[in-house]
């Protein structure tokens, strides 16, 4: 039976292998391990170990790597932290391969970890392009990876250009769409309750709504106040309620914290509920049902295409990434991002768009999985 250890740092990190975790778990042969670091760990993230543990994983092992700050310095600094601990965790656990997914700094740890101990490394979500140091961290583990999961067909030809062998590069889609397929094909009703567990102005799902998310633009670090309370103020121009989501754990998210923290405390979120987290169902019934999904987060691009949610996307976070017509993009201007979101409000909800898959990415990626045999001296040709 062979060991797949997943390694997740990032709320939005477990929504994008979920269902590929479900299905390495199901498999006759195959044995998952987790091992949980980074921001999900952490309460101001909404503690997202909690959720997987919820959803009926075990977690084999947790990894504190997140150094306070979150500066360009913190990142780098916490990047070695999660180098120096992973090791000890993959020595004890002894996969046969570690899977990563996407391109943030836990995953470059990740990456080198693996590859100095000659551990076989399974990339997903590579090749794609995107306007931050995300992209090079993504291209740099893509060639040190030795089995390729992308998500699109621009991002499979990507990776062949790079030089990866074509038997080592399978197009599965992105396994986030396979939650939106499960959540929106169940036709569950959304919990009002869980609604009720932020903070804020009183939020009714039964009335027109906005979904905010934005994250920092690491190499646009010292922005990233100026930049959310400009998307605060066309939300409030625009007057409908909003929900407002806490950024990830990149470098300038403290900058992004502290601009929500200054909007409140000036009583300006009169129409606005803040959450620190939410469950991945849930979230995707918002996305499914908001007028307008707001700020540079690729679910707006990913699951967004899929569910035809209309989408604002602000700023040069998600430059290059294939996208489909439910999403216009502007720059962090208040008045540019009012307008198109009103104009996105006045479009309304879009038709599906499949360009990251049809909902089977996690099936694909275990019965893959299950017959894969790796020399870990990969044959590179360039």
């Amino acid at each position: 039976m062979k060991r797949i250890c997943v390694v997740l740092g990032s709320r939005a990190n477990y929504s994008s292998i979920k269902s590929a975790m479900s299905a390495i778990q199901d498999h006759p042969d195959l044995e998952l391990q987790v091992i949980a670091t980074a921001s999900t760990l952490l309460g101001r993230y909404g503690v997202a170990a909690d959720l997987v543990e919820a959803d009926g994983f075990h977690i084999n092992a947790r990894v504190h790597m997140i150094i306070e700050g979150e500066t360009p310095h913190t990142m780098a600094k916490s990047t070695g932290l999660g180098l120096l601990e992973l090791p000890s965790v993959f020595e004890q656990l002894q996969p046969d391969f570690v899977l990563t997914v996407g391109d943030r700094f836990e995953t470059m740890a990740t990456t080198v970890a693996a590859a100095f101990m000659n551990i076989p490394l399974v990339h997903t979500m590579g090749g794609e392009v995107t306007g931050t140091i995300d992209e090079s961290i993504r291209h740099a583990i893509t060639k040190f990876a030795h089995v390729h999961f992308p998500a699109s067909p621009d991002a499979r030809d990507r990776i062949l250009k790079l030089g990866e062998k074509a038997e080592d590069v399978h197009l599965v889609g992105c396994p986030r769409v396979d939650l939106v397929k499960e959540v929106l094909d169940s036709k569950e009703s959304l919990d009002s309750l869980w609604l009720k567990k932020g903070v804020g102005a009183p939020f009714d799902p039964n009335q027109p709504f906005l979904l905010v998310s934005q994250h920092p633009v690491t190499t646009e670090f010292g922005c990233g106040e100026t930049q959310i309370l400009e998307t605060l103020e066309a939300v409030k121009d625009i007057g409908m309620q909003a929900i407002i989501l806490w950024p990830n754990a990149d470098a300038g998210s403290e900058e992004i914290a502290k601009g929500v923290r200054k909007w409140r405390e000036a009583g300006k979120a009169d129409n606005m509920h803040f959450f620190k987290n939410l469950p991945t169902d849930i979230y995707i019934r918002l996305m499914d049902r908001t007028s307008c999904l707001v700020g540079n987060s690729s679910s707006g691009i990913r699951e967004g295409a899929y569910i035809g949610t209309p989408v604002v996307n602000i700023g040069s976070r998600q430059d290059g990434r294939e996208r489909g017509k439910n999403v216009l993009a502007v720059n962090n201007f208040k008045k540019d991002i009012r307008d198109a979101v009103d104009a996105q409000i006045a479009h309304g909800k879009y038709d599906m768009d499949p360009i990251y898959g049809d909902g089977k990415a996690g099936e694909r990626i275990a019965d893959i999985m299950s017959s894969k045999t790796v020399n870990i001296q990969k044959r590179i040709t360039y």
